[in-house]
């Protein structure tokens, strides 16, 4: 019997320091301690859905017909969006909308990240946010300065910092300033594009130091993607080309931006970064569309009229049953299948698409 009992413990004893080691390794594919998400319609993952005037939402159908349960969220998506999929790259849960806590019931816990993102919003305050259709980043980083301190509170100053210091921080803006820019005879009166891009750049450094200066350490900025060639763009030209000064001018930024980013890595100490090249990836997937298995990367999925762009994605509009093949969802936004390949490259691309270095290696400082 003796015998019996010494096997019985010894399967015991291994069942628990395997199931240890199991629990560990558990623990380890959380990469980071949190995601901090800024930016626009993008990466909203609901925010806009508690704006009540708000005409920049997504929280009807057809959006999210690929969420789980086929629910609409308020992401501009048919399903996931690139603040998903970085998320389960680094073993979290999704960051939850801001305003979810604040005026939603949700009492969840802000310590693996919160997601101030909104629908509409730009780097600079727009119209949109005169008629509080959308959160200003200006306005979302002075929530996360809110969040800080709450944090602070519940940890303590120094758990805190630590805690910032290796979380990520992630930027994806920039898009409806070129649409409003292009989009209004005011804007371009007062400036010429150089101009106007060039300030856009030179305004980020703004909320991306008070970030710093909270202490954030590790920065995920996008730049712009090839966003003449929507189809909210291309359906403006009878032939279905991209609008190229709109491309020409995102991509002038983007050079601007890159700049920037360098010049804060020199003058602030400890901060790393990696930026997104999103444009050179889009163009890429427009020019190659097999090797990302896209068929369709002129027209929106959902939508009604010319390349689906006469109408926005509205219940009454249609969509296409093949998404997974579609660059576009609807006429501004990418689909799901598009945010991945987007995360995918961000997270270990090459250098050309990423610099100076990917998010995993940015993780890894």
């Amino acid at each position: 019997m003796a015998h019996h009992h010494f096997l019985k413990n010894l399967f015991f004893f291994f069942l628990l320091t395997h199931l240890n080691i199991f629990s560990f390794n558990l623990s380890k594919a959380q990469m980071v301690p949190a995601v901090y998400v800024f930016g626009d319609s993008l990466v909203d993952v609901g925010n806009n859905n508690y704006l009540p005037i708000s005409i920049t939402k997504a929280d009807f159908p057809h959006n999210g017909i690929d969420f789980p349960n086929r629910i609409p969220t308020g992401r501009f998506s048919n399903g996931k969006n690139t603040a998903d999929f970085l998320a389960e790259k680094v073993g979290l849960p999704t960051s939850p909308p801001y305003l979810s806590r604040i005026l939603g019931n949700n009492e969840g816990s802000f310590l693996t990240g919160v997601n101030f993102a909104s629908g509409g919003a730009g780097i600079f305050n727009g119209t949109d946010e005169k008629y509080q259709q959308s959160i200003p980043l200006t306005q979302q980083v002075e929530y996360y300065s809110m969040v800080h301190e709450e944090l602070i509170q519940q940890m303590g100053y120094s758990d805190v910092q630590n805690h910032s210091s290796k979380s990520l921080f992630v930027i994806v803006i920039g898009s409806n300033d070129i649409f409003d820019y292009f989009g209004s005879s005011d804007l371009r009166k007062k400036s010429n594009p150089q101009q106007y891009v060039d300030l856009m750049a030179i305004t980020l450094q703004g909320p991306i130091k008070q970030l710093y200066n909270t202490g954030a350490r590790k920065f995920v900025v996008a730049g712009l993607a090839q966003i003449g060639c929507s189809p909210t763009q291309r359906v403006k030209n009878q032939t279905g080309k991209c609008n190229e000064e709109i491309n020409y001018w995102s991509r002038k930024y983007n050079q601007g931006l890159k700049t920037i980013m360098q010049d804060l890595k020199s003058e602030l100490n400890g901060m790393s970064y990696s930026y997104f090249d999103t444009f050179s990836v889009m163009q890429n997937a427009i020019q190659n569309p097999a090797s990302y298995g896209l068929t369709e990367i002129k027209s929106a999925c959902c939508g009604l009229g010319t390349l689906m762009a006469m109408v926005p994605c509205l219940p009454i509009a249609t969509y296409c049953s093949n998404r997974g093949d579609h660059l576009f969802w609807d006429p501004y936004h990418p689909t799901e299948a598009t945010a991945r390949f987007f995360v995918d490259a961000i997270f270990d691309g090459p250098l050309n698409y990423t610099s100076p270095m990917n998010v995993r290696q940015l993780i890894a400082v």
